[in-house]
């Protein structure tokens, strides 16, 4: 067997997962969770929900991948070969979410291109934004493909496949700009925004507590899906990237390191966010709620918007639109680079066809993204990889490993790698808490999905979107699980 590919150091480890874990979500979700659900009082839940949840996890994934030294369907099936089915399930979430993760990317390279020059969304954000993708009624009406969408998508494909195609030699490299370039560029998108009129009744509204959020369990949902989404648990991708780390480098420390990393930049980047909504609200002299916005709107409506009323707005721009690149990008080939993991793992080829064929086939697949029904597609998608998937896998594993594994086994390890020790509250989240906040997310998805459809779409949309996606990779991941199987008894 080939020698497995090894970081070239400790901090590329921590860089490219604090880059995983950092992405669009941190920049457009977090802000508007924090807002709806008690602004600086979320902070409470969302702490509470990192240390429970995200956290254990994300030191069960690690330990996984450092101590099996294989992709996520590897480890698991070594652990126990039945396991190998979650692993795979993993996977197929992930490389789902990927496809349509650089279709929004595409958006941005276009954005990007724009921002040289007189900004053509000045007069209306909306329209721009509209016309660009094409947009049709509903996902009923395909409409066309949106050409700037789709080179845009092709350029994103490229550059995921000219990072990993190398492994994670390059990976390293990459991430050592790709994740302090973003920080740097959004201090100063910041520090532009705080010197705005209305930036200050901006940050009220995000800051200001309402404690009584805290008795609304939505609140506690909130934050624990936060916490899940933002730090890249459950696609596959942590177990693969320790899988690359000395059999005994550090667990728990790296755990505690990323996931700080993680909500800091997330707290963080809602100060750029809500300085420039305030400067919004009062330069259009309406309420700030009237201009809050979350999702793919914030980033290619509400900001450009605002950028267009700025002076120096080309300038602001072209920082935004470069921010927006370089958090997507990490996140982007850390998916992809999870899945050929698995591929190569299973399938025994090299990294450069591994990554190739599969970028090939995530930019066909994401064409579908790029017409005028594909923001309602993505959409719809999103909702359900996020609800129904990833919280799934969290659960899966926490089940796999607490109750038939055995966390002790798994802790020895851990303890005897890491830099720090872990107690028995960690046998206690993966075995109790965890699962137990997990399942209660996803039954009140499944509640809030039959008393009022997602998004006011049509039944068969939701059917089709949402459960027959998510069953597609069900399907898929029994069948790979099935049509190779791991040797017990292969080592890299």
């Amino acid at each position: 067997m080939a020698h497995r590919d090894r970081w070239a150091s400790r901090q590329a480890f921590i860089m490219a997962a604090v880059g995983s874990a950092i992405g669009l979500g941190n920049l457009w979700r977090f802000p508007m969770v924090a807002y709806s659900n008690g602004g600086g009082a979320f902070l409470i839940p969302y702490i509470v929900a990192l240390m429970t949840a995200g956290v254990p996890l994300m030191i069960l994934e690690y330990s996984l991948g450092s101590l099996f030294q294989k992709s996520s369907p590897g480890s698991l099936h070594a652990a126990n070969p039945k396991f190998e089915f979650i692993g795979w399930w993993a996977l197929g979430i992930g490389s789902t979410i990927s496809f349509y993760y650089a279709v929004v990317m595409g958006w941005s390279w276009d954005y990007l291109a724009c921002s040289f020059g007189e900004l053509p969304w000045c007069v209306n954000a909306q329209a721009f934004f509209d016309n660009l993708l094409g947009l049709t009624s509903g996902p009923g009406e395909i409409g066309a493909i949106s050409w700037p969408a789709l080179v845009g998508l092709a350029a994103t494909w490229v550059l995921i496949y000219w990072i990993i195609k190398a492994g994670v030699l390059r990976v390293g490299k990459v991430v050592m700009l790709t994740v302090p370039l973003p920080v740097i560029l959004l201090v100063l998108i910041l520090i532009r925004g705080l010197t705005l009129p209305g930036a200050a009744e901006g940050l009220a509204y995000y800051l200001t507590p309402d404690f009584s959020a805290l008795t609304n369990a939505r609140t506690w949902l909130q934050a624990y899906a936060q916490v899940f989404f933002s730090l890249s648990l459950g696609f596959g991708i942590l177990t693969a990237y320790a899988s690359y780390l000395p059999k005994r480098s550090d667990i728990a420390n790296n755990a505690f390191i990323t996931s700080f990393a993680d909500a800091g930049f997330a707290f963080f980047a809602g100060f750029s966010v809500f300085s420039v909504l305030g400067y919004l609200a009062q330069t259009q002299g309406v309420p700030i709620d009237e201009v809050v916005r979350g999702g793919p709107g914030l980033a290619f409506v509400i900001y450009p918007t605002a950028m267009g009323l700025m002076p120096l707005a080309p300038l602001v721009s072209v920082m935004f639109f470069v921010t927006l690149l370089t958090l997507g990008i990490d996140s982007a080939f850390s998916i992809v680079e999870g899945a050929v993991a698995g591929l190569r793992d299973k399938w025994h080829i090299s990294q450069q066809r591994a990554a190739l064929y599969f970028s090939i086939f995530g930019f066909l697949v994401g064409i579908i993204f790029t017409t005028g029904a594909g923001l309602y597609w993505l959409d719809i998608v999103d909702r359900w990889m996020n609800d129904y998937g990833l919280v799934v896998i969290g659960l899966l594993e926490c089940i796999a490993i607490g109750w038939f594994y055995g966390t002790g086994k798994l802790k020895a390890y851990i303890n005897e790698v890491s830099d720090f020790k872990i107690g028995i509250w960690w046998d206690i989240f993966i075995k109790w808490v965890t699962p137990l906040a997990l399942g209660w997310a996803i039954v009140m998805s499944i509640v809030q999905d039959f008393t009022r459809p997602y998004g006011d779409y049509p039944a068969w949309a939701l059917i089709v979107g949402g459960w027959g996606v998510v069953a597609a990779i069900v399907v898929t991941a029994s069948l790979i699980t099935k049509l190779r199987p791991f040797k017990d008894n292969e080592e890299e």
